[in-house]
Formats: C-alpha cells, structure tokens, sequence
C-alpha cells in the first residue's frame, strides 16, 4: 500500500512516484476491469518493459493474437496508451502494466522508451507544451463576451425565476395543508414537480425536489426532516429570487445550487497537491467522479469534479497519496472548493499525510462554512490522532488525546472501507481525510503513523483509500 520512495529522479529534481497496488485498482473504470487488470499484473504476458526518468513506463503484452499489444503510461498525467481495441479507459493492458511494475519495480529496466512508446511520449508532451504557450496569449484572444450568449442566459434566468415562483407556491400549499398528507399522496406529487423545474432548467432544483420525496419513507421522524428540507428548498427559492441583493460570492453560491453552469475564472493557485481522495457516485445517466485535493504551501482544499457518460469512467484520474505539482484555478462561490486542474509541472512524487485538526474542532469547521454556503451537507476535514471505535448505534472515530469523538455517518458503515480504516488502526490513532456534516463524520483515506527506522528517518506511513 506504500506510494515507493524508490522512484527514478525526474527532470524536476524530485522522485517519480511508483503507484502502489491500491492507488492502481482506483484508476479502473469498473470491476470487471480490476480483475482483469490484476490477472494481467505479473510477468508471465509481459515483454519489453521499461521506464524513463520522466514518468513514463512501457511494456508489450502477448494477447490472443499473434501481434502483443503495445501499452504506454505517462504517470504524470496520468495519461494511457494501447492498441488493444478496448474502450474503457484506462484499459485492462494499462492497468496489467501499472501493476506489474507495483509488484515488481526491477523488472523495469531504465533507459530511453522504445520506438513505438517514443513517439507517443513525444507527441503527448509536446503537445502539453503548446498548450501551456497558447494559454499565455488566451485573454488576449477571447475578447468580449459573445451578445448572443448573454441573451440566452437571460432568458434561462427568467425561465429559473418562473420556477423558482411556482416552487414557492407549492411549498406554500404543501404546508398550508399539512405535512402529515404528503405520506398519503405518494411520490408522484415530487416526482411532478421536480419535472416542472426540469422544464424551467433549474435542475438544481429539481434534485432537491427529488430528495424530499424519499423523506416520507426514511423512518420514524421524517416530518421533521421534511420540514427542515423544505425549509432549506424555500431558503434557496428566495436567495434566487433576491440574488442582486446578495454578496457576489454567495450569488454564485446560489447560482449553482440551482443549476446554472459556471466555469472556472478566479486566479490560478499553484502548489504542490496532494491527492487526498477519488471516487466515483453515480449521478442518474452518468457517473461523477470527485477528486480531492490539498495545497502543502497554501493549506487549501480543492475539489476537481468530472463526469463520464453511463458505462463509462470519467477520464480524469489521480493516484490517491501522490503530490503533483499543478495550478488549480478555482470556481466561484461560497468557500471555492470546486477547481480546475491546470497546467502540471514535472512528475508526481510521494508524499505523507497532511496536517489535521482534533475531533473537537470539526463541528466548528462545519459551521463556519455553512455562514458561506447554507445548503452544505458535508465540509471536508483532516482527522489527526483519531481512533475508530464502537458506539452504541454504530461507530465514531474518537480523539486519542482527549474526551471526544464523532460519530461516524450512516453511509460509511455499511462500507468495506470502514473495516479497512479498523484494520490499518488496529487500536491506535491514525489520520483520517474525509467530510463532516449533520449526519456524522464519512471517512475517505487514511494514514497509518510512519515508522522510525535507524539513523533517525522517518518512512511515510501506507495510505488506505476507504470508499
């Protein structure tokens, strides 16, 4: 589970980080392609392997044909290449060779790339290297913003306010007529109006609808949580509706609980990232993939979101406990967590854990965001010395040094990642990545201490991805 120390110098200076076996499995698209992935991680189909001082790593993989396939990883995008004919991405050959070279580093002799995997090489990075040129000269060319865009965004925007005022409307009839006869009118009322906020292109909205129509079934106490969500729905309706009164962050904010697209246009942080999570939910039709990010110089938490098409993995991918050295430019709204990944510089490298905060001061971090973003359910935060214990309901991770504890959220225990974080514990404390909210505390990643070997070196401590 270890991110290797073990890398070759890349022409920054630094290490170039080898990928451990887990960090591998969390860039496959599926569970079909892990095991096939993993059937292809040894010796036995491998041929003419081999790894540059950049990041790069190579191989020939015999397939049932008589012509072995040619695969080719650049580590520092992560980035794939193979002639398989497979769609998935990255496929079973380039994950076989990532873990191959996990299990095995010596089989991988360093040296110049052969041809066929030189020309790949070359061809990606120089075309890396135009981009970043041409994004200096981008202002510049862009010019004024496009009349007939901002046309159609106005017209969206009354769309919006027509159904942000219907909502209001129903919510208004719904609590003049009770709380207790939305358990007795099903989930078509819900499921009506969501897909009137569809039509009004609020689909922000609309999810939010969705979800107050599974409340009435969640158990003991749900009209008590249906008020406190329609609470939260009226909230949203009237911050849209009074959006020119608000602070330019949170009309942003309010802008995208809504669903208004919006791109990335705050000034570019660059910083030395450390991957902290990934993982992917399924979103309707597609599935969002959520990457979690930390600036070592800056103290920042960022989010990089992407989204891939039903049967598909999203692209983007990045090995959990790696560092890359990137800029990040930032989304706007309350808290700008979400970015987008910009131009990296040179290769990844290991790292360890990032500084965390107690039990203790969770709750408050929580808190101070929501005074950004009402309508958060989660913050992210960094656990140190915590200790995963049972509880009465369920469990909590606990404060190894002192008298408190949060319990952990009701997602997390039915998760196989909540027994890994139990393991890799084994009793004592950790550091934990992951989100706080109302329900609870969800854990991500974790990190075991690192151990102190003779001469005084500390080894970075085995990273665990948990969902």
């Amino acid at each position: 589970m270890l991110l290797s120390h073990g890398g070759e110098p890349s022409p920054t200076g630094g290490p170039v980080a080898r990928w451990s076996v887990e960090q591998v499995l969390a860039l496959a698209p599926d569970e079909a392609s892990r095991e096939a992935g993993t059937r292809l991680g040894a010796a036995g189909p491998w041929t003419g392997t081999g790894r540059d001082g950049a990041g790069a790593v190579w191989g020939l993989c015999k397939g049932s044909g008589s012509t072995p396939y040619r695969t080719v990883v650049d580590t520092t995008g992560p980035a794939y290449s193979c002639s398989c004919p497979s769609r998935k991405f990255p496929c079973k050959h380039a994950l076989g060779l990532l873990l191959f070279r996990a299990s095995d580093d010596a089989a991988f002799r360093p040296g110049e790339p052969a041809d066929w995997a030189a020309a790949w090489i070359e061809g990606r990075r120089g075309r890396a290297a135009e981009k970043g040129g041409a994004a200096t000269g981008g202002d510049a060319a862009r010019g004024p913003a496009d009349a007939a865009a901002r046309k159609r965004a106005e017209r969206r925007a009354e769309r919006v306010t027509g159904g942000a005022q219907e909502l209001e409307q129903r919510l208004a009839d719904l609590l003049r007529g009770g709380l207790a006869a939305t358990d007795r009118a099903g989930y078509g009322l819900w499921e009506e109006t969501a897909a009137r906020m569809v039509d009004a292109q609020a689909p922000g909205l609309a999810a939010r609808v969705r979800e107050l129509g599974a409340i009435t079934g969640s158990g003991p106490g749900w009209p008590v949580r249906l008020l406190e969500e329609c609470g939260l729905l009226h909230l949203l309706d009237t911050a849209w509706l009074g959006r020119e009164r608000l602070p330019d962050p949170l009309a942003a904010t309010v802008r995208t609980r809504v669903g208004l697209p919006v791109s990335a246009e705050g000034a570019p942080v660059r910083d030395h990232w450390l991957v902290l999570a990934q993982y992917d939910t399924p979103d309707g039709k597609i599935v969002a993939r959520r990457i979690w990010l930390y600036g070592r110089e800056s103290g920042r938490t960022a989010l990089l979101l992407s989204f891939g098409a039903a049967g598909r993995s999203p692209a983007q991918a990045l090995p959990v406990g790696a560092t890359i050295d990137a800029e990040l430019t930032p989304y706007p709204g309350g808290g700008q967590l979400r970015a987008e990944l910009g131009e990296q510089f040179g290769a990844m490298a290991p790292a360890g854990p990032p500084p965390g905060i107690t039990a203790a001061a969770a709750p408050a971090v929580y808190g101070d965001a929501l005074r950004e973003d009402p309508w958060l359910d989660a913050w992210p935060v960094t656990l140190r010395d915590v200790i995963p214990v049972p509880a009465k309901d369920g469990w909590q991770v606990a404060d190894a040094h002192a008298d408190s504890a949060l319990p952990i959220a009701p997602a997390a225990l039915s998760r196989p990642g909540l027994w890994k974080l139990v393991a890799l514990s084994g009793g004592g404390p950790v550091t934990v990545f992951g989100e706080i909210g109302h329900r609870g505390f969800d854990p991500f990643a974790a990190w075991e201490p690192g151990e102190t070997e003779e001469g005084g070196r500390t080894t970075v401590g085995s990273v665990v991805q948990l969902v």
